[in-house]
Order: structure tokens, then sequence, then C-alpha cells
């Protein structure tokens, strides 16, 4: 394990993470520390140059675990072995976090029924992936004049939905069309 220098400000061994570079090594600027060795025992309440010193004979490094407290707490550890499993666990937790995205349905006011219900079967296939579903219906040239066939196709097709879902926005009329969100019923 070699013995990492600390970096130099602004050049973050973590990316993002602004308050590592005071953390590791010569970084640290606390006078006395609560160390704690690779092995979990308390060394006790040392000067830094001492601390350093147990790393460097241990080959391992010095790395500020709790700097809010008093004493500030440190520990003898392989950093870079540190960095590569907390890197490692936030790449597990992204894998497993699903991500909510927005599907559009696009209808008519003049849709037919068989037209209907193969968007309603696909956007029942997006609701099950766990999806939101949004809904527009267009009126194009004098369609206009009979918005309220436009009303009843929309609250028809959220209807065909079936109760596994959740209406996060009414049907709403902006401008030329018509919009509503769905989204499915949160799982206990």
């Amino acid at each position: 394990m070699a013995f990492i220098k600390s970096p130099v400000k602004g050049n973050s061994p973590v990316k993002g993470n602004k308050q590592v570079d005071a953390l590791v090594n010569e970084g640290i600027a606390a006078r006395e520390l609560l160390v704690i060795d690779d092995q979990g025992n308390n060394l006790g309440l040392i000067k830094i140059h001492q601390a350093l010193y147990e790393a460097r004979t241990r080959e391992l490094d010095l790395v500020v675990v709790s700097p809010d407290s008093k004493p500030v707490v440190a520990k003898i550890m392989d950093y870079s072995k540190f960095r590569y499993d907390q890197q490692r666990k936030q790449r597990e937790m992204k894998k497993n976090q699903h991500v909510v995205e927005v599907k559009e349905i696009r209808l008519s006011p003049v849709i037919d029924t068989h037209d209907l219900e193969t968007k309603s079967k696909q956007a029942i296939k997006f609701l099950e992936k766990g999806d939101k579903v949004k809904i527009s219906l267009r009126f194009k040239g004098r369609m206009i004049v009979h918005s309220d066939q436009g009303v009843k196709v929309m609250e028809g097709f959220i209807q065909s939905l079936g109760d596994a879902i959740v209406v996060e926005s009414p049907v709403k009329m902006e401008g030329r069309q018509l919009f509503a969100t769905v989204a499915p019923k949160p799982t206990k």
C-alpha cells in the first residue's frame, strides 16, 4: 500500500467533494486527533505528526472520519481501497435506482375505438414499468369547436386504463390541446 500524499487544494481525490481536500495525511489541519488504528483499536488522543508516523509504519493512510467532532477523529486505513469501496457502493445504489420517465400518448378527437384500445394497451405497458404517462389530444382546424368531444375521448381513455392508476393532473385545455397525466398507484 502506497502512502498517499494529501492532494493540493482543488484536486479532490473524490470528484465533486471539496471537503475531502484536507482530510487525508498531510492535509489534516488539526493538531491533535483521536486515532483509531486499522484493527479498530483506539490509540487515544495523539499529535498529528505521531499519528502520521503510525500510519507510515503500517504503510497505510491517516484519514479523518469525523471532522466536526471535538477532538477530530481519524482512522488509519488504506485510503485507495476505502475510496474504491465507496465508489462501488454508489454504483450499486445507482444501478438499483429506477428513474421515472414520462411517456406521451397522443390522441385525436375522432380516434377509432380499435386505435383507442391499442393506445390504451401501450399506456398500460408504460404504467406497469413504473413510468408516468402524459396523454395529449390536439385539435386540428375547426375541430376545436367540438372540444367537448375531445374531453369525452380523454376521460374514456383514462377510464380504460383501469383502477391501477392515479390521475396526477386532470384533463385541462392549453391552447389547442388537452392534457392529462397519470401515474401508477404507489405500491406499499
